[in-house]
């Protein structure tokens, strides 16, 4: 939607949170997702109820590092000063990390080309509690070799029905392209890396459930693709817990 006050300006910001204690991204009745918070702030700031359209939701208990959001109001003053008045006044686990004026067509959502997603896992051991909050914490041994040939056989333009959430009320097309599915270690620590053009209602959550399956023996690499083809979504896919799950980036 564009701006019809030229007065008004549409401004595109970046912002970084822990979601550990929030209801997610999108506002909630209990007044405790992260879009919430950000917009009692910026109608302080504004002294005006300010509405925000993010990239797109995170789920209770998932972090970003990138997550992306606009908004339309009139500021007198520069960037750097709405940017310092944006970082007052909100939690500590809320961050702001930058803010600037865009075109009108921009849109936070509907603008973005896509999006990448950091999932960490600590496994052959628990994880300490410093790293406990920020990754999926497994004492089994996980075939890294295995996960590898099973994420292989997903990357590409595919339909991900099987693999989104099982109920989801979007009623959405389901094909998406997986530029990336890379499982990436260092020690105990194991990264999967997803990159592509959108993402289904927890698909990420998804598609590491069963990577961690196949890392465990309870799926076969070649699980992966019989499970893609089916385009249901089944029991046999189990969703990782939120916990491990950073929106890194969103590309534009």
């Amino acid at each position: 939607m564009k701006t019809s006050n030229p007065e008004v300006q549409r401004w595109k910001c970046t912002v970084a949170y822990d979601g550990t204690q929030f209801s997610g991204w999108q506002s909630q009745p209990d007044n405790n997702a992260v879009q919430d918070f950000l917009e009692r702030r910026l109608a302080e700031v504004f002294k005006g109820p300010i509405n925000i359209q993010g990239s797109g939701r995170t789920d209770s208990g998932v972090h970003a590092r990138g997550q992306v959001f606009h908004f339309d109001a009139h500021w007198s003053h520069d960037a750097a000063k709405l940017l310092a008045a944006l970082r007052v006044g909100l939690p500590p686990t809320i961050q702001v990390q930058s803010a600037r004026r865009v075109s009108e067509t921009f849109h936070a959502r509907f603008s973005a080309k896509g999006k990448i997603y950091h999932y960490e896992i600590h496994h052959r051991g628990y994880a300490d509690p410093f790293e406990h909050p920020f990754c999926w914490s497994l004492p089994q041994t996980l075939d890294i070799a295995a996960m590898r040939a099973a994420a292989s056989r997903l990357v590409g333009k595919n339909d991900f029905r099987a693999y989104s959430a099982a109920g989801s009320v979007e009623k959405e097309d389901t094909v998406r392209t997986l530029r990336e599915l890379s499982v990436n270690v260092r020690g105990k620590h194991l990264r999967i890396v997803a990159e592509g053009d959108g993402f289904l209602y927890k698909m990420v959550r998804s598609l590491v459930g069963a990577l961690v399956d196949v890392g465990l023996g309870r799926l076969k690499p070649e699980d992966m693709t019989t499970i893609l083809e089916t385009k249901t979504r089944t029991h046999r896919v189990v969703t990782a817990p939120p916990e491990g799950l950073f929106l890194m980036k969103v590309f534009y």
